[in-house]
């Protein structure tokens, strides 16, 4: 339908009936306007499956959904680092929305992994707003391209579930748009998601459910957002606000309650009713877009997509340690399977992203005809693992030429609603491990978790692949990935460190009341660790394979650049093994010096690549001002230091073989200078230090100098004296600048400084 036409059928509602069009008809529908032939549509969970629920109400996965395909959560899918591959997956969530008739998918969750801790870490990608944003357009393309909407969420700084409706997450704006803001600009800026969905906390002290810098400044003035803004489900603290600020959509319904809310508001002349009008045309400008490209004919193969499932899970499984080659099994050899996981895998997380699966295949139903032997280990329901079960697993360690024991997170350690209190796996499973390691020194250990853990064992096994939360078929692909059949290609999209303590949010995550102080400002994941020089246990992008692989030859389109302009860096990389396999060559951009406190260095650019044995490939990436640049809350704008800048590849942010150096030189600031402007300051600006030098000469040589050394004595070192006058102020002049330095003269000076 043409926008024209929306205006025309809004044009003919009642205040009340635009007014409840601003909020849903129940828990998963909008409100249709019978009279005018506005449809009813239906929204669903699910970021990598669908959660369709049609009657009953719940927002936290506990009640039964239809019959679905669970895909890898995004902790899996982002260390994958294959957006065509995540596209795919994306495509097939589309078709299954269209077989389901739901007009929009709730998802993807792009929010920054700031802790381990957060409850929800399983649905986000990434500690880095690049990766996350990378992932997030993928996935918003493939469903998308099947007229099916998506809710890119939760906008914004939503990184803890502690207070989570209440909570205040307090942070500089540089913060904000260097962080937490990056992924979702990207995603609209390049896939224009059909909605938005805002976060249940506030920013800064305003909902983000009323928060018009957020929801129309930023996200509508400056990203050109298209589409509507719902709320998360109960996010909304002041409905009227809300449509002032921007929040279109409010969800589940309020029962009338807030619908009546905004008809007084606009018959008191609190609120203008052209704001309800133009959330109702944002509203139906989606509504019929969906409705005019439905296709509830669209076929839903669930076994292929189970099968694809399993392709995706074992291309997003991260090898983290295989010494001696102690992978890929060998076929003939007798393995002892341990562990419930490996019976009963677990492959997603709670709450309203958790799939009612229609199939489930684990490892050890995955194993069934090689020469495997099973043993409990624990139950995880329980979170115990009683002598006999330890003593069980021990004889069949023994009794094996490889143990590999299924471990990690039991479902009540991560789930939506909470944070998790520290970063261990359960006890028994440590004990488990440890003992199954002392048994065969040949031990393998299979993770199932959806954020990082300690491994106190980590010294006393061969090996450990990072499953995360693989989906239904995770058993199938985790089977393929131990034999080989597949080369494990994954890479960490997020730091593990070696315990808690350690993570820049520490001291702070959860916050004092209702207020979160991200204190650590940009220094997120790796861009701390690597700040600090801080050893971690495993490194952000990084994950071994069955092959190996070179970097050479790195080579930049030319070694200075301006800030307009656009460089491109091109490496060759070349399977230097004897297997097929992937790896994912990452770009890093630092700045070697400068006046502003960064990162040692930033992901700006990676690429998958499949090689034969010998096979090489020449990769090229395009850096423009953004790679280089801060937010700098001076011009309000995104700016590039003029400097030196060090370009990195490799295949983490800790192994980067290769280095080239580029120049960067930038517009000039818009500088305003005062009299408390000092030297070392305007000696440092190009247009300012010759008006200085000049002034000075008429001031004579030396003159603040040696006025400062007579007066302080002969103990003044040159050094000390440069010191002095580069933190001095312009204003200091008067008093040490010498009879040219009257009153006017200074001020003459500022003026032209200022280009008076």
């Amino acid at each position: 339908m043409e926008m024209k036409e929306i205006r025309a059928l809004i044009a003919q509602m009642t205040l009340e009936e635009k007014a409840g069009l601003c909020s849903g008809d129940d828990f998963w529908h909008t409100k249709a306007v019978e009279r005018l032939g506005v449809p009813r549509t239906m929204v669903s969970d699910g970021p990598h499956g669908l959660r369709k629920q049609d009657q009953r109400v719940d927002h936290l996965g506990v009640n039964d959904s239809i019959k679905a395909v669970c895909y890898p959560a995004a902790c899996a899918a982002a260390a994958s680092f294959d957006p065509d591959m995540i596209a795919a997956m994306g495509e097939a969530i589309g078709e299954s929305c269209q077989h389901e008739g739901l007009s929009v998918v709730l998802g993807p969750a792009v929010n920054i992994k700031r802790s381990p801790l957060c409850g929800r870490n399983f649905e986000y990608y990434s500690e880095d707003p690049y990766l996350a944003g990378e992932m997030a357009c993928a996935m918003i393309h493939g469903v998308q391209s099947k007229n099916v909407g998506t809710s890119i969420k939760h906008f914004a700084a939503n990184s803890q579930e502690h207070r989570r409706m209440s909570s205040s997450s307090d942070a500089d704006e540089r913060t904000l748009r260097e962080i937490y803001f990056p992924a979702f600009e990207m995603a609209v800026k390049r896939e224009q998601p059909w909605t938005v969905m805002c976060s249940y906390n506030k920013i800064n002290g305003v909902y983000a459910s009323q928060n018009r810098w957020l929801l129309t400044d930023v996200l509508r003035g400056e990203w050109g957002f298209n589409g509507y803004v719902m709320s998360d489900w109960g996010a909304v603290s002041d409905r009227v606000a809300g449509v002032a600020a921007g929040l279109d959509l409010e969800m589940p319904s309020s029962n009338g309650v807030n619908d009546r809310k905004i008809v007084a508001a606009v018959r008191e002349g609190r609120l203008d009713e052209k704001l309800v009008d133009l959330a109702c045309e944002r509203i139906l400008n989606i509504v019929f877009r969906f409705a005019e490209n439905a296709r509830p004919d669209t076929p839903w193969d669930k076994e292929a997509q189970h099968a694809q499932a399993a392709d995706i899970a074992a291309e997003c499984m991260v090898l983290l340690k295989n010494e001696g080659g102690i992978l890929p099994l060998n076929r003939a050899d007798a393995v002892a399977f341990i562990g419930e996981f490996a019976e009963k895998p677990r492959f997603q997380g709670g709450g309203s992203s958790h799939i009612n699966c229609f199939r489930i295949t684990g490892a050890l139903e995955a194993a069934k005809g090689l020469n495997v032997t099973y043993a409990r280990g624990y139950d995880a329901a329980r979170d115990e693992a009683t002598d006999d079960m330890i003593e069980e697993a021990v004889r069949a360690a023994k009794a094996a030429k490889v143990a590999v024991v299924f471990a990690g997170l039991p479902d009540s350690y991560e789930s939506e609603g909470y944070d998790r209190q520290h970063m261990r796996m359960p006890e028994c499973q440590n004990r488990l491990i440890a003992a199954v390691a002392a048994a065969n020194p040949n031990t393998v250990v299979v993770l199932h978790n959806g954020s990082p853990v300690e491994m106190p064992w980590i010294g006393q096994v061969r090996g450990v692949l990072e499953a995360y939360l693989g989906g239904q078929a995770v058993g199938m692909a985790t089977v393929r990935v131990l034999y080989g059949d597949v080369n494990p290609s994954g890479h960490l999209a997020e730091t593990f460190p070696v315990k808690l303590s350690d993570n820049p949010s520490f001291l702070y995550y959860g916050g004092e009341g209702d207020r979160t102080e991200y204190r650590e400002g940009v220094f997120v994941g790796y861009r701390y660790y690597d700040k600090k020089d801080m050893d971690v246990l495993f490194p952000f992008g990084y994950g071994l394979s069955y092959t190996s692989f070179a970097y050479s030859d790195l080579r930049l389109s030319a070694d200075a650049m301006r800030d307009t302009d656009t460089v491109t860096a091109t490496v060759t990389v070349r399977n230097t093994g004897s297997r097929f396999g992937k790896t994912v060559a990452q770009l890093y951009v630092g700045a070697l010096g400068g006046d502003w406190i960064r990162p040692v260095r930033e992901l700006k650019g990676f690429r998958k690549v499949a090689l034969q044995p010998g096979e090489s490939r020449q990769i090229t990436f395009t850096l423009d001002k953004r790679c280089f640049a801060v937010w700098n809350e001076q011009i309000h704008d995104w700016y590039a230091p003029s400097g030196q800048y060090e370009i990195a590849v490799g295949d983490s942010s800790r192994d980067l073989p290769l280095r080239a150096a580029l120049t960067l030189t930038a517009g000039r600031l818009p500088r305003k200078y005062t009299m408390d402007s000092i030297f070392i300051d305007l000696m440092a600006d190009p247009k300012a230090k010759p008006i200085v030098e000049e002034f000075m000469s008429k001031a004579g040589p030396n003159e603040i100098e040696n006025d400062h050394s007579d007066a302080a004595g002969e103990a003044i070192s040159e050094e000390m004296n440069i010191a002095m006058f580069n933190y001095m102020p312009l204003r200091a002049l008067l008093s040490f600048g010498g009879d040219q330095s009257t009153a006017d003269a200074v001020d003459a000076l500022l003026r032209r400084l200022n280009g008076e």
